[in-house]
């Protein structure tokens, strides 16, 4: 049964609406011939607060036995495939287009960080979908030094919005943003030691602080828009992927908090879906039949089109 609606988004002031085209392709080569492959693939844009997927486009060579698209338990859009002829290759481009709103201003309730913990943890049928993500998975487990890191943001007396945006403003400060130094199986104890990572660490970190005191948090897949220099032109495939997470506040909804970036995301964010970590939302994940290893590469291309 899928609990999740969009009645959970806040309320917001909407401002000026961009519309982007996204590209986002994945090439495997195998070392080996594969002569089958069962793949599930979650990279079609959700409708969100603001954000309207209008198309998707999906693409995939070697041409599949068949497609079978359907919605997970948290509501994300999903399509699995399965080719059953001799491959060395396997490319999945899906092309989305989406209509975005910059938001303005976030409406939330000014509750205490502790009063939300007592709400979200009373013995009544309230709330269910948020408090399934209080509990820490294995990507989001706090150790004691995260526990104590969370805690310089959840003072007594803090509101909820002020502590949760306290936390992202710290990871912001405190760590570095350094591509190939963590895999998505780094512990975040290595993480958490190290102070180097990329968004999907940042994004388990924030989680598992906002978890060690037992309020609910949500990981976020989707894209970044990134801007070129003034007088160069966009490079094809120069944006990434990208992840942030979100916070439950009663009678307000879910706030997306992108620690990377040190923002409340925007019009500039393009929401893919959520889940309690990154393996709930995997890009793309599957089984092969090959003795082989293999190769992959990944580029995602957002362009504004209005």
């Amino acid at each position: 049964m899928n609990t999740n609606t969009n009645n959970d988004s806040p309320k917001a002031a909407l401002g000026a609406e961009v519309s982007y085209r996204i590209t986002h392709t994945t090439i495997y080569k195998y070392e080996e011939a594969v002569s089958t492959c069962y793949n599930i693939a979650k990279l079609i844009p959700r409708d969100t607060l603001g954000q309207t997927c209008n198309s998707a486009v999906v693409t995939i060579h070697p041409t599949p036995d068949g497609i079978n698209e359907y919605e997970d338990f948290f509501g994300n859009k999903v399509f699995y495939f399965s080719i059953q002829d001799e491959h060395e290759d396997l490319t999945v481009t899906v092309t989305s287009e989406v209509n975005k709103a910059a938001i303005d201003g976030i409406e939330y309730e000014n509750l205490l960080w502790e009063d939300v913990h007592a709400m979200l943890t009373a013995p009544d049928a309230q709330f269910l979908d948020a408090r399934q993500y209080i509990p820490a998975t294995p990507f989001t487990t706090a150790n004691k030094e995260i526990t104590a890191y969370a805690l310089q943001s959840f003072t007594s007396g803090r509101s909820m919005f002020e502590a949760v945006y306290d936390l992202m403003q710290r990871i912001f400060k405190d760590f570095t943003f350094k591509s190939g130094v963590t895999t998505i199986s780094t512990p975040l104890s290595v993480v958490m030691k190290e102070r180097r990572g990329v968004c999907q660490d940042f994004a388990h970190l924030a989680i598992a602080c906002v978890r060690a005191v037992g309020l609910p948090a949500r990981y976020v897949s989707g894209y970044i828009e990134t801007l070129p220099t003034e007088g160069k032109e966009k490079l094809f495939g120069a944006d990434a992927s990208h992840a942030w997470f979100s916070v439950f506040i009663p009678e307000t909804g879910w706030i997306d908090f992108d620690p990377t970036n040190n923002q409340i995301p925007s019009s500039q964010h393009i929401t893919i879906g959520w889940g309690r970590d990154y393996f709930d939302i995997a890009p793309l994940k599957g089984v092969i039949l090959s003795s082989g290893t293999h190769r992959l590469s990944v580029s995602v291309d957002m362009r504004r089109i209005n």
